[in-house]
Formats: structure tokens, C-alpha cells, sequence
């Protein structure tokens, strides 16, 4: 058990698991959410539960969000009843995909303050946040960095950026839109094969073992597409919002995303088509539409 009081704000399907972890680790932990099933959760493994945002920052030392968009984060982070009106807290660190600006926004307000923050989105889906394999993305200032690797690596691997805020955030963009362009590309060309007669799963096999394999060929797949289940573990919406910031971000600074916007648009489809909370591997019934094919078989 460490003195030390953990903040924690968002308990999604992301954020219920790394709390869950930090509890598990013997952190004692100050737990908000606006929806009262996952607090309950968490308050029965063990935390402590708050009213509110401004609350976990008056009763914890540090401060961890999982959030689902930068309005959320923007509000729960300097909003009236806000992380930084609390007394306590000296470090914010947002777990969240939310973009540079966003975390450029929250840094300002806090250093005006007198307090750190870093941006740490994550990677690894809920799979990864359940068993500790997260990969952490992190920048914020290196003198508080080593105090706050412990913690980070309750949840995964962290990699540490740099300084500059948002740099952690710009990484994440990138990674993201490469899983989705991987997804898009890979449902057509599996889609081809496929009403030429090949077998999907051998197709699969032998991309993997050549020059064409990708994050979709090696897991999404085998493990959601060609099982026909679409269960991967990542909504639509998210993906959606996620590679819209990476294309607005890369417009805003002269970097032309020709691919990037196709996906983006792709995504805008397949969300207006099985809505924003179907799973994102929902991509592939789109290309099958298309198609005219189906890919693999049930059971």
C-alpha cells in the first residue's frame, strides 16, 4: 500500500480496467464517473468514490482521466467543478485520445497554476488495459517523469516523447489512423480475393507470412471479421473521431493526408450505416456491401 492518493476520473471500458489495476496494486484510489454502474464497480473493488471532478482533485495527489472526446476533457480538466479547482492534486495525467490542441489547452491552464500535466494516451484496447500490456504514449516534463513511470507501468509500457505538450497525442494520431487505414485496405483486398473464390483465412495466412501483412490481417481479421462476431473491441465512433483529429491536425500543419481523408470518409460511412457504436471492424461489412460478397462464415 503506497501513501500516495490516486485520482481517477472515467470509468469506461478502459478506464474501469486501469483503476482496477491501480487498486490491484495496493493504490489507494479517489474514483468519479457521471454514470453510477461503473462507480459502484469500482467503489466495490475497492475505491473511494467522488461527487465530482473538482472532488478527486481535493482528496487525491495525482489525478488519472480516461475520457471519450476533448470537450470532455477540456470540462472535466478546467471546467467550474474541474480538476484544476481542487486543492489537492499537483499533476493531471490524461489517458484520453483527444489531440495536440487539446493538451496544449490543458498544460497552459495548469502551469498558470503551478502544476504539471501530461498527456499519456494509451494503445492496446481493452484486452491490453485488462492485463497490464498497454503501450503509453507519454510527454510532459522529464524532472516528473520518473515519478510517475511507477504508475504508468501498472498499465503497460510507456515511451516517453517529450517535453512539449501534445507530442504524446500527435503519436497516438498516427497510430490510430495507420489501424484504421489497415482495416479499410485490408477489407478490399480480402473482399477481392473473395469473389474471385479464395478462402479469406488463407488469405490471411499467407499476407502474414509476406510483404502485405498488417495489424487487420494478423488479429482484426481472424479474430472478429472472418468468425463474422465484429467484436474487436473498439467502436466506430471512436475511430471516427480519432483519424478526423489526426487529418485535421496534419491539414492544420501542411501535411497533405490524401489517404488519411479517405479513411476518414470510409469511417463516416460505416458509422452512418451500423452507427457510431458498432464496432469499427464494422469497415469490413461496408466493403462487403459493396461487394457483393461476405467474408468467412458464421461459426
Amino acid at each position: 500500500m503506497t501513501d500516495q492518493v490516486i485520482g481517477f476520473i472515467g470509468l469506461g471500458q478502459m478506464g474501469s480496467r486501469m483503476a482496477a489495476r491501480l487498486l490491484a496494486a495496493g493504490h489507494r484510489v479517489v474514483a468519479y464517473d457521471p454514470v453510477a454502474a461503473p462507480l459502484e464497480a469500482a467503489v466495490a473493488q475497492g475505491a473511494t468514490r467522488a461527487a465530482n471532478p473538482r472532488e478527486v482533485a481535493d482528496r487525491a495527489d495525482l489525478v488519472f482521466a480516461s475520457l471519450p472526446s476533448p470537450g470532455v476533457v477540456r470540462a472535466v480538466a478546467l471546467g467550474p467543478d474541474g480538476v484544476l479547482q481542487g486543492q489537492r492534486a499537483r499533476c493531471f495525467v490524461d489517458l484520453s485520445t483527444t489531440g495536440p490542441r487539446v493538451a496544449g489547452e490543458v498544460a497552459a491552464g495548469f502551469a498558470e497554476a503551478g502544476r504539471s500535466t501530461f498527456d499519456c494516451p494509451v494503445s492496446g484496447g481493452i484486452a491490453g488495459a485488462a492485463n497490464g500490456r498497454l503501450a503509453i504514449m507519454v510527454s510532459g516534463p522529464q524532472a516528473e517523469y520518473a515519478a510517475l513511470e511507477p504508475l504508468l507501468q501498472v498499465f503497460g509500457k510507456p515511451f516517453f516523447c517529450g517535453e512539449k505538450p501534445g507530442q504524446a497525442q500527435v503519436l497516438k494520431l498516427c497510430n490510430n489512423l495507420l489501424a484504421a487505414a489497415a482495416l479499410a485496405v485490408s477489407s478490399e483486398a480480402i473482399a477481392m480475393g473473395v469473389k474471385a473464390g479464395l478462402d479469406p483465412a488463407l488469405m490471411c495466412e499467407v499476407i502474414n507470412a509476406s510483404s502485405g501483412r498488417n495489424s487487420a490481417t494478423q488479429d482484426k481479421f481472424p479474430r472478429a471479421v472472418i468468425p463474422r462476431t465484429f467484436d474487436f473491441g473498439f467502436t466506430t465512433g471512436l475511430s471516427h473521431k480519432d483519424v478526423r483529429l489526426c487529418v485535421d491536425e496534419a491539414e492544420a500543419m501542411g501535411v497533405p493526408m490524401v489517404v488519411g481523408s479517405a479513411v476518414r470518409q470510409m469511417l463516416a460511412v460505416t458509422s452512418a450505416t451500423f452507427g457510431p457504436e458498432s464496432d469499427f471492424t464494422h469497415i469490413a461489412r461496408v466493403v462487403e456491401q459493396w461487394a457483393g460478397v461476405e467474408i468467412g462464415q458464421a461459426g
